[in-house]
């Protein structure tokens, strides 16, 4: 039985894999997305939001100015407009966004998915080798960018050979053709399961790997996380540093703000200093970025105000719980911490106010299930390390890649890749990677525990610790270390530093090798690519 698509073009459905290879999705916190038969998420989000609390509420603020819901909106209409009639888009192309977080590149995203199209947004800093990737990838058939960023993107572009229109804007170009279209626009309606957007992960493990997500996803996860776990107020203001091309970024700057009618700040530059500032001067309510980001703000809050701030979110890698505690003693609020992956969308397990147990990543998100199983996909007693395995009404297709497909989804539960150990309480503790459990001795050593100590030194400012080979142990525990200024790097601190570890845990766990570098590889969302660092011991 053929099942109802709205999209002519359907390149992006045909490369998905089969669906026996897909996972199985859990509907029953929220079977209205089951009963409904025509859903497009930017009329969900933006229209609806509009019908329900008006279109005069602010959303969107940026340094000078801001949006309100109808202006958003009426920009969208009209983009979608200019999309359809200059640029030949139908239901189905593939549009790639480029731009830092600025209200247009919110508007173009609307744009797409109120013409039919699925949005493909990239990272700002991506090169021209990156984004022929992408475009070959998903067979991108129009791309719309920030003008300040089409060096890149034209020569990505001339690398494909093939004729891929390209759609600017911040040079009045888009401004102009905006100009020529009504306000109003009829959105495409989609089917819940058309394919809204692909989301390409930030490559901790090596290439990037398109996610596809359909319009009911983006619905599921706003009314999953965000509503049980963050409960985010209509007055609410969000802000954060991830780019909404990071699935993280698109939560918290978007889907979670427009589905209950609050509003977003989004400023280009979001570095420590300036994200503060732009907090002290706008004064959100919500604060999104990672730990790094925690962890380098903490230097600096002394000289902005804060008070503004009522709710703090950590993901994109493991929150310490030094981090946690020192944020807690200058600001007073508990990180709301969380674990999420590209191929499901956004968050699924975390926990907020009273329910933080602090150095737990949390519960299970109402409306998801997961367990720690083995390698056999058995369940493990609580309180023993396993692989995380996740089910909900989000899940992982990955675009064209039959073989990752099979890797991280076996029997209907999506792998993550993560080590986990569940507690008798249902709260699940964070071990590390699975490629990043180092066995030395016959130990089992979480990578990412011996970094959470290390960051306690006060001469330490990151670190990452991987294991490599050693004839005698198999592995060895060796720690990268960025120091902060005024420290320097000698055998001295090396012993200290290793003492350090030997007092906080179990002595076999302490690292056997320090090296003290100027910087981390990190990806373009700020996660640690410890994959990077073992790749040095490897080519030395």
């Amino acid at each position: 039985m053929s099942v109802f698509t709205a999209h002519t073009d359907t390149f992006a459905r045909d490369q998905l894999p089969p669906e026996k290879l897909w996972p199985a999705l859990d509907f029953s916190a929220l079977p209205e997305l089951l009963q409904t038969s025509r859903l497009n998420a930017a009329t969900e989000l933006l229209d609806r939001t509009i019908q329900r609390t008006g279109g005069d509420r602010a959303a969107l603020h940026f340094p000078g100015g801001r949006w309100t819901y109808q202006e958003l909106q009426q920009k969208a209409n009209q983009i979608a407009q200019v999309l359809i009639d200059s640029y030949g888009l139908v239901p189905g192309n593939r549009v790639l966004l480029r731009a830092p977080n600025n209200a247009m590149l919110v508007a173009c995203w609307f744009a797409v998915l109120k013409a039919g199209g699925i949005g493909v947004c990239t990272m700002p800093l991506l090169r021209a080798r990156e984004l022929r990737y992408i475009l070959d990838h998903a067979q991108v058939n129009i791309a719309v960018t920030d003008a300040r960023f089409e060096k890149e993107l034209d020569s990505a572009i001339e690398q494909t050979q093939r004729e891929i229109p390209v759609v600017r804007f911040g040079n009045a170009e888009l401004e102009v053709e905006m100009l020529q279209q009504p306000t109003e626009f009829e959105d495409v309606q989609t089917a819940p399961t058309d394919i809204a957007i692909v989301a390409y992960t930030s490559g901790t493990t090596g290439s990037a790997k398109g996610t596809v997500h359909f319009h009911r996803d983006l619905i599921a996860v706003c009314d999953t996380w965000s509503k049980h776990v963050l409960r985010p107020e209509p007055d609410d203001i969000f802000c954060g540093s991830p780019p909404l091309a990071f699935t993280y970024g698109l939560g918290g700057l978007v889907l979670f703000p427009m589905r209950v009618g609050a509003s977003a700040l989004v400023v280009e530059q979001t570095a420590p200093p300036q994200l503060l500032e732009a907090i002290a001067r706008h004064r959100p309510s919500i604060i999104f970025t990672s730990p790094t980001g925690y962890r380098a703000m903490l230097t600096r809050l002394a000289d902005f105000d804060l008070s503004s701030l009522r709710k703090c979110v950590s993901a994109g890698e493991t929150l310490p719980l030094s981090t946690f505690e020192a944020w807690k003693a200058v600001t007073g609020i508990e990180i709301i911490d969380g674990i999420g992956a590209t191929e499901l969308l956004h968050i699924f397990i975390s926990a907020s106010g009273s329910d933080i147990k602090p150095g737990s990543t949390g519960k299970i998100v109402p409306g998801y299930r997961a367990c720690v199983v083995d390698d056999d996909m058995r369940e493990v007693p609580r309180g023993v390390i396993g692989k995380l395995a996740v089910q909900g009404p989000t899940g992982c297709r990955y675009l064209g890649n039959e073989e990752r497909q099979r890797a991280y989804v076996r029997n209907g539960w999506n792998l993550t890749g993560d080590a986990y150990i569940q507690d008798e309480d249902g709260y699940f503790w964070y071990q590390a990677r699975a490629d990043d459990m180092i066995i030395s001795s016959g130990y089992n050593i979480s990578g990412p525990e011996v970094e959470n100590v290390l960051l306690e030194h006060p001469c330490v400012l990151e670190c990452g610790v991987v294991g490599v080979p050693d004839a005698e142990r198999g592995h060895i525990v060796k720690a990268f270390i960025v120091l902060r200024p005024g420290h320097a790097a000698g055998d001295a601190l090396v012993k200290e530093l290793q003492m350090h570890v030997k007092s906080q845990i179990a002595p076999y766990k302490y690292p056997r090798a320090i090296e003290f570098v100027d910087a981390l590889p990190r990806t373009n969302t700020g996660k640690l690519q410890r994959f990077r660092l073992r790749e040095t011991e490897t080519n030395a």
